[in-house]
């Protein structure tokens, strides 16, 4: 079995690693330290945006990023505010990547 890491540990070193690509990246809503689940909005500064949540698969047993929600700003902004309604332990990152860049197909972070 794989070791987990905190939902903290995870957040920190992605926004490290954001940083050193110079993407920029925040925090906009801080989950449970352990085991909060993570979003990571993307806004292209085009008035769109992209939410990406990370998804299990039971038969395989894999993890990846899907996108949850992707359109106009507002409409994903709304997205995630129903997330958070439903899971108050949820963790938020948001990118803003004209070219859509989130270092999630990266080794590391895309299972």
């Amino acid at each position: 079995m794989e070791p987990r890491l905190t939902a903290d540990f995870w957040v920190r070193a992605y926004l490290a690693r954001l940083q050193a690509a110079h993407v920029p990246a925040y925090v906009t809503s801080r989950g449970d330290a352990t085991a909060g689940a993570v979003l990571v909005k993307l806004a292209t500064l085009d008035g769109k945006a992209r939410l990406f949540q990370r998804s299990f698969d039971l038969m395989t047993g894999a993890r990846a990023w899907v996108v949850l929600a992707e359109g106009p700003e507002a409409d994903v902004d709304a997205a995630v505010a129903r997330q958070r309604r439903t899971d108050p332990d949820l963790w938020v990152i948001e990118i803003e990547s004209r070219d859509g860049r989130t270092l999630l197909d990266e080794e590391g972070l895309s299972s």
